[in-house]
């Protein structure tokens, strides 16, 4: 039985949503280089009663995941971004011409993960300095391509659950 995304017809460029990616990672690229000339390191500048930007290093994953091991976990994170890449990439080959929210999620994605492979290539850890907090609670500092996975991500799941409405009225 076909599907009504079967029935679609395929997305005429389908890859053009790589400049998302590239605009995601010159963004990306270009704060950070900013906090770091700017910003002294763990020094928080407060821009909003709650919100600091405080220029930060993650070696590891979100909210630090594997950050205090030996360094393995660079390499780790650098194949996981790469192959994340190319599999996104893939997919998005595969798009529908209605499938445009996956399109940009997809895109989002893949610059986020780019946008912090350079960090990790060049750097040896994550460049981040978006600092939110509440009190004394802070929340993990973060960068613009971990908003960008964030959105990107939250995208893939509203696409679900629209696709999935779309097979049930079918």
């Amino acid at each position: 039985m076909n599907t009504r995304n079967d029935q679609a017809p395929p997305m005429g460029r389908p890859l053009r949503w790589l400049w998302l990616s590239a605009l995601v990672i010159a963004l990306d690229l270009g704060t950070k280089a900013l906090a770091s000339h700017w910003l002294s390191y763990a020094e928080p500048v407060t821009v909003l009663p709650v919100f600091d930007l405080t220029l930060l290093y993650n070696t590891g994953a979100a909210f630090s995941f594997l950050a205090g091991h030996a360094g393995w976990q660079r390499w780790f994170f650098v194949a996981i971004a790469v192959g994340a890449s190319v599999a996104l990439t893939l997919w998005m080959r595969r798009l529908r011409a209605h499938e445009k929210i996956l399109g940009a999620s997809l895109a989002a994605i893949i610059g986020g993960a780019l946008g912090n492979l350079y960090d990790r290539m060049v750097h040896g850890h994550v460049i981040d300095f978006l600092s939110f907090h509440w009190g004394q609670y802070y929340f993990p500092a973060f960068n613009l391509a971990d908003t960008a996975i964030t959105l990107g991500a939250i995208g893939l799941i509203w696409e679900s659950f629209r696709d999935a409405k779309r097979k049930r009225a079918h």
